[in-house]
């Protein structure tokens, strides 16, 4: 059995949810590959065991993905987007939160003035 070297492994996953995008509206695709292309450049130099945490989350967003787009045939298809529970966005460091609200702001097309708290 061969395995695959790290760059190979990082690589095919870069390569798969980009060939996945291919599936989403144009908006959101467009949105989706300058994300992914951002985060791989920040973790280029990260050490081993946060590559690891990083590329298997990455290949949960495509194992995710795939399912969502119904890439097994359209009755397996699922609505697209998923939501975070209180327990994850804990998780997040604040950058992080202001990450995924700019991400919101970009998908709804919306901007600050329009958002009221409820």
């Amino acid at each position: 059995m061969s395995s695959i070297t790290h760059l190979q492994r990082v690589r095919r996953i870069y390569k798969t949810i980009l060939r996945l995008h291919r599936g989403l509206p144009l908006e959101i695709q467009s949105l989706g590959n300058n994300y992914l292309r951002d985060e791989f450049k920040r973790h280029k130099k990260c050490n081993s065991t946060e590559a690891n945490v990083f590329l298997n989350e990455w290949a949960n967003y495509a194992i995710s993905l795939a399912k969502q787009l119904g890439l097994q045939g359209p009755k397996t298809a699922e609505p697209l987007g998923k939501n975070l529970n209180n327990e994850d966005i804990e998780k997040l460091r604040d950058e992080q939160v202001y990450q995924l609200y700019e991400l919101l702001m970009a998908a709804t097309g919306t901007s600050d003035e329009k958002i009221k708290p409820s």
